[in-house]
């Protein structure tokens, strides 16, 4: 897909700022799990929390495909940058795409500026990707909804002031999913947010557990007004969050594979760079090869969005195939470094230990291909 002279302007602008900001000091804040406040005021300013919000709104509203490509770049200076824009973007799709009028009045303009951050809130202790088990619920009052419930790894959750809360509002819905509304909550009385979560990667940004104890809100806060939609609401949002997720996976993978590239280069044995050892070299055409394959997985799937499609077997399959590739680019960028991949010294290993998160989150890879099996047969039945 093309992006807008505009778009490509904007993905210039995040390279520019990747490149000049982030990657010279991205381990001030990664060895000590610091929340990088400085980078996010810089990314508010230059308008990163407003991609998917609507211009009139004040934000920069580009296409999935320019999103995705911006998330990459974010990712290749460092993969928690590119995870504080992700549930924020979900959340802001959501209210742009099914919110009321006043719930579009109300947030999207601060959303774009990022005076308010948003996170999404689906995960449970007791559930992980089997959301249909869900036991956090919302019961009916006289001026609204009480909700209980827990959620868990909730990226951003400490930084954020709405939660997208996907929740049992009818416990009597046959099958489980007819009964749940995505709840549009600010933190406040009856919401307890825990410290943040220790994690092997993706340090920085927080994930938390939420617990909600008769934190109430009022009928406005269900997303689009009618309860009981938002399986369907939130299944589209996670067409956006699986299409980030696999972009934050290039971004992780194409940065591993710049700095093995680089490395093969300056390295030499027996007298010649180690690139042209035929093992090393082949090392690096599947790589690259990999990379390239799961980015134009990802923008077709990003096409399939923007063009107003169904995108759920395209999001899986670009989320499936781009974490599990980065998963192996950044071992095998180690196996080109050597023993020097395994020192903190080189930021190889900490690409290592952020790929996971891709594999394991917005769905296990198991999970997806669940999704990407039972699409393929809905699409093709005979």
């Amino acid at each position: 897909m093309t992006l807008t002279e505009d778009e490509q302007q904007m993905v210039g602008l995040v390279s520019e700022f990747v490149d000049e900001r982030v990657r010279p000091r991205v381990r001030e804040f990664e060895a000590d799990d610091v929340y990088p406040a400085e980078f996010i005021d810089e990314m508010r300013k230059l308008g990163f929390f407003g991609l998917l919000a609507p211009a009139e709104y004040g934000g920069v509203d580009v296409s999935t495909a320019c999103f995705a490509r911006v998330t990459e770049e974010l990712a290749r200076g460092w993969m928690s940058l590119a995870g504080a824009i992700g549930g924020h973007s979900v959340i802001t799709y959501l209210i742009k795409t099914f919110g009321t009028p006043d719930q579009k009045r109300k947030y999207l303009p601060k959303m774009a500026d990022g005076s308010i951050r948003a996170t999404m809130a689906l995960t449970e202790p007791g559930g992980g990707s089997d959301l249909q088990a869900m036991r956090t619920y919302a019961t009916r009052t006289a001026n609204g909804w009480s909700i209980t419930g827990s959620k868990t790894w909730i990226s951003n959750a400490a930084h954020s002031g709405l939660i997208g809360l996907l929740c049992v509002t009818d416990r009597d819905a046959t099958p489980a999913h007819r009964g749940m509304s995505v709840i549009l909550v600010e933190p406040g009385a009856g919401l307890t947010i825990s410290k943040k979560l220790p994690k092997l990667g993706y340090r920085g940004v927080e994930a938390c557990e939420l617990v909600f104890d008769g934190r109430t809100v009022g009928d406005d806060a269900i997303l689009g007004g009618t309860p009981n939609l938002g399986w369907s609401h939130m299944m589209r949002g996670l067409e956006v969050g699986r299409i980030q997720v696999a972009s934050r996976a290039l971004g992780v993978g194409q940065a591993a594979l710049n700095d093995a590239v680089k490395y093969a280069q300056e390295r030499e044995s027996f007298g010649k760079p180690i690139w042209k050892h035929q093992s090393v070299g082949n090392l690096l055409a599947d790589m690259a090869t990999k990379m390239r394959a799961a980015r134009l997985l990802t923008l077709d799937a990003a096409e399939k969005l923007d063009a107003g499609e169904r995108a759920d077997m395209e999001a899986g399959m670009a989320k499936l195939f781009a974490s599990e590739a980065a998963m192996q680019v950044a071992l095998d960028a180690i196996r080109v470094h050597g023993g020097y991949g395994y020192s903190k010294e080189y930021d190889v290993e900490r690409y290592f230990r952020d790929a996971p998160l891709m594999i394991v989150g917005e769905g296990t890879n198991e999970i997806q291909r669940n999704v990407i099996a039972a699409q393929l047969i809905a699409r093709n039945k005979i």
